[in-house]
């Protein structure tokens, strides 16, 4: 090998490449050839016995069968190079593009397999010694074209976008202390979920919880004539029933709660004449559809719809569960999208605060006023799912994020996303309702938004609802988060009155028996009804409550037989009655700030009663209808022979005006259930 002052890859003092010889087939295959010989002379002879490390002299070292390897294998590279080198810049001039930074070598000519094994073998270890000569550096490779990113086909121009995105606020925001570096762009919120989406994912399935609350029966008049319930306008349960029959499965029966059923489409019941009594009600009274001889009594409630110009400022925190149970796409990114959507029903006044929770709970993004958009939508965007579940220590968090900043002027609420799968911290059910019993004398209000199915602990986010001065629901689609957050935002955010109570009195004169058709977990106490620290429900912004009794008319077919020796009519029961009354209603209610109670009172008169089923309202015999579909998944315990097939056809009848669609996607919800299962296809 020529020595490196004369060898003109070292001229000038620095390696450089040298003129590329003629690629001859022959002189390669000669050179190959020569330190082939000299591999295969140096392994004759060497077999010595094997001697201790720690004896070898350094000159032995260097006669070592694979440092003689190495070296021959060094010498192939160093003679072969020239040729690849010239190979490989011919190719890049044919092709007209950069070379990739690998070297590729001249194949060698075939040996007799005896030589080409061992050969191998042993070269492949060149690195443990320096080359003798530096490779030549390789041309820079050109960087390949930026891609484009995920979902840009399908994104619009920004001119293009009805409304700005996640993905584009975060960016611009200068995001959260949630943000994580360098992260790609997303495509547009609406293009993630589809929505119908959510009901169609894969979820675990038979953990779910539900309030255990027996059905409730026939009462006779002379026993106890009066009925108490906390008003309720909830509507989780709908949801659940939907998410369910979504997936081909009908909902557990403890699921089902009627009233809730009933009171998540809005009717057209007169409307209070001003705030001062917030509160109009209406009653009627028709045959039950699916008892012969017996009737229903609807008691409709109409709350006071608050003007633009009235609503007082929404003071808001955002109590996210973002634990490993919200991963599914049905729960935390509709969260995300959910939000979003109501960040569009707000002022610009109205402020947000965001708190997140999985093992531990911190504070996402202090109070920020609603005009930020992009500030705030960077925050929601920051949220990932994983973890355990510490909802106890994220609802503390978030009651004193909301305490600290409370405005007296402005409505004070918590808004909790969560499956409710409490796991960390407390998880009591007891223990919670205390926490946000005490809280709710602060004066800030409670909203529980329920997402998935599967582990959903609904008897949770209940107690959390019902004992906060609180309303809850359950999303389970982006339409739902619609219906929710944008069209019935006035009522989902600001309460016209707090702890609403319904007492009705029956006339013993008229009727014999009843029912109150659901309700069974706001059953009240009969003296609870004038005690004003007991909690009740809250009413929102325009809102509609109903409420269904099934009654047997004094003479009509009873449930139960009577006493050996009779009841005595209770005290004042009847005894100032007229005899055209059927029944009498009492509210009581507090405005979102008093402490003291006020009363409305209004009787049910025989005006109210009509003789067909037929000649009721449209509002009424549609929410007979749902309370029917309700009793059927129920069991049908009380309604007999009724069927689903009864149940599309009285809705048919009486769909009405139908602006958004709720009343057509119910009728599909009925035809959904004939065909469902009764429990979940097991997962293999």
């Amino acid at each position: 090998m020529a020595e490196p002052e004369t060898d003109p890859i070292f001229e000038g003092g620095s390696p450089r490449l040298p003129a590329a010889p003629p690629p001859e087939a022959a002189a390669r295959e000669r050179a190959l050839a020569a330190a082939l010989a000299r591999f295969d002379d140096s392994r004759q002879g060497s077999a010595e016995p094997a001697r201790p490390r720690r004896h070898r002299s350094l000159p032995r070292m260097f006669a070592m069968p694979r440092l003689r390897t190495a070296l021959a294998a060094t010498a192939v590279i160093a003679v072969a190079s020239p040729f690849a080198w010239q190979l490989a810049r011919e190719r890049r001039e044919d092709v007209g593009t950069a070379p990739q930074a690998s070297l590729a070598l001249p194949e060698a000519p075939s040996l007799p397999s005896r030589q080409q094994a061992p050969a191998r073998s042993d070269a492949a270890e060149p690195a443990r010694v320096p080359p003798p000569a530096p490779a030549p550096a390789p041309a820079p490779i050109t960087p390949p074209a930026p891609m484009p990113p995920s979902g840009a086909g399908s994104r619009k121009a920004p001119s293009e976008q009805s409304s700005i995105t996640l993905s584009q606020a975060f960016r611009f925001s200068g995001g959260s202390r949630f943000e994580r570096p360098e992260r790609a762009p997303s495509p547009p919120i609406r293009s993630r979920l589809s929505p119908d989406a959510a009901s169609q994912s894969a979820e675990p399935g038979g953990r779910d919880v539900f309030p255990q609350a027996p059905q409730s029966g026939f009462r006779t008049v002379r026993e106890a004539p009066v009925s108490t319930f906390a008003i309720d306008v909830d509507t989780a349960s709908y949801g659940f029933v939907r998410a369910s029959l979504a997936r081909n499965v009908l909902p557990p029966a403890d699921a089902v709660r009627p009233e809730e059923l009933i009171n998540y489409f809005p009717y057209d019941y007169p409307a209070p004449a001003s705030a001062a009594e917030p509160f109009a009600v209406s009653a009627s009274v028709f045959p039950s559809p699916w008892a012969e001889g017996r009737r229903i009594l609807r008691i409709g409630v109409k709350g006071y719809a608050l003007t633009p110009a009235a609503r007082p400022k929404a003071n808001l925190v955002f109590l996210v569960d973002t634990s490993g149970s919200m991963a599914a796409p049905n729960r935390l990114p509709l969260v995300k999208q959910s939000l979003a959507m109501l960040l569009t029903s707000l002022s610009a006044d109205d402020r947000v605060a965001i708190v997140a929770y999985a093992g531990q709970a911190g504070t996402v993004l202090e109070p920020t006023p609603a005009s930020e958009g992009g500030k705030i939508l960077a925050a929601i965007e920051g949220l990932e799912a994983g973890g355990a579940t510490a909802g106890g220590e994220g609802l503390r968090q978030a009651y004193a994020l909301a305490a600290r900043n409370r405005d007296p002027a402005a409505i004070n609420r918590v808004m909790i996303a969560t499956d409710g799968d409490f796991n960390v911290g407390i998880t009591d059910r007891t223990e919670l309702k205390g926490f946000v019993e005490r809280e709710r004398e602060k004066g800030i209000f409670l909203s529980v938004l329920g997402f998935g199915t599967g582990n959903l602990n609904d008897a949770l986010m209940q107690a959390l609802a019902q004992n906060g001065n609180g309303t809850a629901a359950h999303i389970d689609t982006l339409n739902e988060a619609r219906k929710v957050l944008v069209e019935e935002a006035s009522a989902t955010l600001f309460p016209i009155a707090k702890d609403v109570k319904i007492q009705v009195e029956f006339n013993p004169a008229r009727v014999a028996e009843y029912r109150l058709i659901g309700y069974e977990t706001r059953a009240l106490e009969r003296a609870d009804f004038e005690n004003d620290r007991i909690d009740a429900g809250e009413v929102g912004s325009g809102q509609t409550a109903t409420a269904l009794y099934e009654i047997v008319p004094v003479g009509g077919p009873a449930t139960m037989p009577p006493l050996r020796y009779g009841a005595a009519p209770a005290e004042g029961a009847g005894a100032a009655a007229p005899s055209g009354e059927l029944a009498f209603v009492k509210i009581r209610y507090k405005q979102p700030a008093a402490a003291e109670s006020r009363l409305i009172e209004v009787p049910v008169s025989g005006d109210a009663e009509r003789s067909r089923f037929e000649e009721a309202d449209a509002d009424a015999r549609f929410a007979t209808a749902v309370a029917g579909f309700a009793e059927i998944l129920r069991g049908g315990r009380w309604t007999g022979r009724f069927t689903l097939d009864d149940v599309l056809r009285l809705a048919s009848a009486a769909r009405g005006d139908d602006p958004f669609g709720y009343r057509a996607d119910f009728l599909q919800l009925v035809r959904t259930a004939k065909t469902a299962r009764a429990v979940a296809a097991a997962k293999p």
